[in-house]
C-alpha cells in the first residue's frame, strides 16, 4: 500500500512538474524574465570586454633589444614610430592627444641604473619590471660640412601605466637615442644607445635641442625643471655629447632659468663660442637675466634659492635686476666653469 502511494505520488510531481512547465512557456511574465536576463548577461559581457581592450597590454621582447651594437637598415623615408617600434617591437598604441607608445616587456633582461636628475627616489632601474611605454620624444635632421645626411631619433621611457598615462611628479623620463646616416636611399644605424640618464618631471623629459659644438660635432641641449606643487621650478641646463663611445651628460649648469614664482624669475642662453683652435668641444658662454624681489612670506610667495653670485646683494637689498655671463670649457671629460662670473646689477632698491 505504502509502495503504492509513493509510486502515484511520484506520477503526480512528474505531471506537476510538466504542467507548471507548460504554463511558464505560455506566460509572458516568463519570457520578459529571460529577456531581462539577457540583456544583464550581454551588458556585463560588453563591460568586461570593453575594460580588457581599454587596458594597455605589455608585449614581451627579448633581451637582445638592449644590444648597443644592434644594426639595423631602413630603406627609403626613414619614419619615427615604425622605426620606434623595430627597435623596441612592443605593442604599438595611438591613444588620444597624441599619446603614441610602444608597450613592451623584458623579463629576461637584467635591470641596470640610470641617474635621475630630480635625485628624489634614486637611480632608475633600466628596464622596469613592471614594463616600459617607449614614446618618440625627438626625430632631429642635420647634415655635416660635406652633405652627409644623419637623423637622431631621441626615446622617452616611462613605467608602464595600463591607462597609458605617465606619473610620478619627481620621475623623469628616461632619454635613449639612436642614430641613423643616409646611404643612397638607406639609412643605416650608426649608434644606439637604449638609455642614457632620466630628465624632467612626471615621466616626461624635455625635447632636447641639437646644438653644434665642434667641427661636424653635435650635442643634444636640454632644460631640466621642477619643484614642488606651487613653489618654484628651477632649471638646469644639461649638454648630452657622444664622449668615451656613449653619450653623456657633459656639462650641467646650475640656475639656469627660474619660474613660477611670484617675486622672482630668470632665463639664460648659451653661445658656442667660435675658435679656430678648438676643432671639437668647444667652449658656451651662459647668460642670465631677471629680476630678484624679496618674498613677502605669504602662501604663494615662497623665498627663492639664489645662484651665489647674487646672495650678497639679497641680503641688504630688496630688490634688483640682474646680468649674469659664465664662460664654460671642456676638460678632461666634462665642461667646467673657468674664471669668475660677470654680473651687472640694476634698479636696485
Amino acid at each position: 500500500m505504502f509502495l503504492y502511494a509513493i509510486t502515484n505520488l511520484s506520477s503526480f510531481l512528474n505531471y506537476s512538474s510538466k504542467v507548471l512547465i507548460k504554463f511558464e512557456l505560455y506566460n509572458p511574465k516568463f519570457w520578459y524574465m529571460r529577456f531581462i536576463k539577457s540583456i544583464i548577461f550581454f551588458l556585463l559581457f560588453t563591460s568586461i570586454c570593453v575594460a580588457q581592450d581599454d587596458i594597455v597590454q605589455l608585449k614581451n621582447v627579448t633581451d637582445t633589444i638592449l644590444n648597443t651594437k644592434r644594426t639595423l637598415f631602413v630603406k627609403g623615408q626613414l619614419d619615427g614610430v615604425k622605426t620606434m617600434q623595430k627597435l623596441f617591437p612592443g605593442k604599438l598604441y595611438n591613444l588620444s592627444d597624441k599619446n603614441t607608445f610602444v608597450s613592451w616587456k623584458c623579463k629576461n633582461c637584467k635591470p641596470a641604473p640610470f641617474i635621475d636628475a630630480n635625485g628624489e627616489e634614486g637611480d632608475q632601474q633600466f628596464p622596469y619590471t613592471n614594463g616600459v611605454a617607449t614614446r618618440l620624444l625627438a626625430n632631429i635632421d642635420y647634415a655635416d660640412s660635406k652633405g652627409n645626411q644623419f637623423k637622431l631619433l631621441v626615446f622617452n621611457h616611462s613605467v608602464y601605466d595600463e591607462d597609458g598615462l605617465q606619473t610620478s611628479r619627481f620621475t623623469g623620463g628616461l632619454l635613449g637615442v639612436a642614430k641613423f646616416a643616409k646611404n643612397n636611399d638607406v639609412w643605416e644605424m650608426k649608434s644606439f644607445q637604449p638609455a642614457i640618464a632620466a630628465f624632467g618631471s612626471f615621466a616626461q623629459s624635455p625635447t632636447p635641442k641639437l646644438v653644434q659644438i665642434g667641427e661636424d660635432q653635435y650635442a643634444l641641449a636640454l632644460t631640466h625643471a621642477n619643484g614642488g606643487a606651487g613653489a618654484p621650478y628651477n632649471g638646469i641646463l644639461y649638454l648630452i655629447a657622444g664622449f668615451d663611445g656613449k653619450y653623456q651628460s657633459l656639462m650641467e649648469v646650475n640656475y639656469y632659468s627660474l619660474f613660477n614664482s611670484s617675486s622672482s624669475d630668470w632665463s639664460s642662453s648659451y653661445t658656442v663660442v667660435t675658435d679656430n683652435n678648438k676643432k671639437f668641444f668647444r667652449d658656451f658662454v651662459i647668460t642670465t637675466t631677471g629680476s630678484y624681489k624679496k618674498a613677502k612670506g605669504t602662501e604663494d610667495d615662497y623665498e627663492v634659492d639664489l645662484p651665489e653670485e647674487l646672495a650678497a646683494m639679497a641680503k641688504t637689498k630688496k630688490q634688483f635686476n640682474f646680468v649674469i655671463e659664465k664662460h664654460f670649457s671642456f676638460k678632461g671629460k666634462k665642461y667646467n666653469q673657468i674664471g669668475k662670473p660677470v654680473v651687472k646689477f640694476s634698479n636696485v632698491k
